[in-house]
């Protein structure tokens, strides 16, 4: 399935996947470039990756494409950047791809907004047992009104807890002060400057997990956040608490998720990440009512992906062209 667009008889550049038109005329336009391309929505398998790469200058990829030693030797001495269509970046090598005197180009910042919208949804959705309420209009569960039915939990007068006041946390604390959110606790690293915007507390991650009547977590993986949301985390919870997870899927232990959801440990959990991506249908999670799951759509608005495209491909061409690239990672 691979589409071949000449563009020129200069650089080949590789692309997994069927990018936004917004990337694609950028790279169209700079007549540089001879583009190879994995013409579908759906990841390249491994092989035609292997093969795609041969003899490439320059890369762009997704988030689920994973970019080791294998591929960077499969390219060869050619390959001079790498632009992934993503803020994240877990899924490369980066020693490797360092070693061997190679640029990466990311998309940060232009998604921060649709994510953290996102997030919100889905905390809102979770705390007011939203898919449960369609659910019951559509399966005729809706009577007579009952005093307590489909109750869920208030923002209003509540303490919320960000693990990971980045970029993304901060515009969900921006975003969830208006609704009369009483505190705001946050954890990380370091105590941030600006926390002062949204008042946030910097506290200890125990203090923050026992405190909050919701925990959005919004930290990127690291060796130190893998795992972290387990068993000892969840038993430490509220068990009126809200877990909301718009990070990383392998920041949480699902099978620990699991058992804290169905013996009321905790009251419910919004993820728009998970492990694997996607979910398998049967996965037990998806088994129960006080856990709403999205397929990872925190950046899935129309102009963001849009942005995401052109800025990828803008990437490609400074790393293909020896210039600036607007969003360059830095080792």
């Amino acid at each position: 399935m691979l589409m071949q667009t000449a563009a020129g008889k200069l650089m080949k550049v590789f692309l997994t996947r069927r990018i936004p038109p917004e990337g694609m005329k950028i790279l169209s336009a700079a007549g540089v470039c001879e583009v190879s391309q994995w013409d579908s929505d759906e990841p390249v398998q491994r092989a035609d990756l292997l093969k795609g790469v041969q003899g490439a200058h320059g890369l762009l990829c997704l988030l689920s494409d994973k970019i080791d030693a294998e591929v960077l030797d499969a390219a060869g001495p050619n390959l001079k950047v790498i632009s992934t269509l993503s803020v994240g970046y877990d899924h490369l090598d980066i020693d490797q791809i360092k070693k061997r005197g190679i640029r990466v180009g990311y998309t940060p910042d232009v998604l921060t907004d649709a994510t953290a919208e996102l997030t919100v949804a889905l905390l809102l959705a979770t705390a007011r047992r939203l898919p449960e309420g369609v659910e019951e209009v559509k399966n005729g569960g809706w009577s007579s009104w009952k005093p307590l039915w489909l109750c869920g939990y208030s923002l209003s007068g509540s303490t919320v807890g960000v693990i990971g006041l980045g970029r993304i946390g901060k515009a969900i604390a921006r975003r969830l002060m208006p609704f009369g959110v009483k505190r705001l606790l946050y954890s990380g690293r370091t105590a941030k400057d600006y926390a002062a915007e949204v008042n946030g507390e910097y506290v200890p991650l125990d203090t923050l997990v026992s405190e909050s009547d919701f925990i959005v977590v919004s930290c990127s993986l690291t060796p130190e956040t893998q795992g972290m949301c387990d068993k000892a985390f969840f038993s430490k919870m509220k068990n009126t608490g809200v877990f909301v997870n718009s990070s990383r899927g392998t920041v949480v232990n699902q099978e620990d998720l699991y058992e804290a959801l169905s013996s009321g440990q905790i009251a419910a959990a919004g993820l728009d990440v998970t492990t694997p991506e996607p979910l398998p249908t049967n996965h037990p999670l998806l088994t129960l009512k006080n856990c709403v799951v999205l397929p990872h759509i925190g950046s899935a608005t129309y102009s963001t992906r849009g942005i995401m495209g052109a800025l990828s491909a803008q990437n490609l061409l400074g790393g293909l062209q020896g210039t600036d690239m607007p969003s360059e990672l830095t080792f």
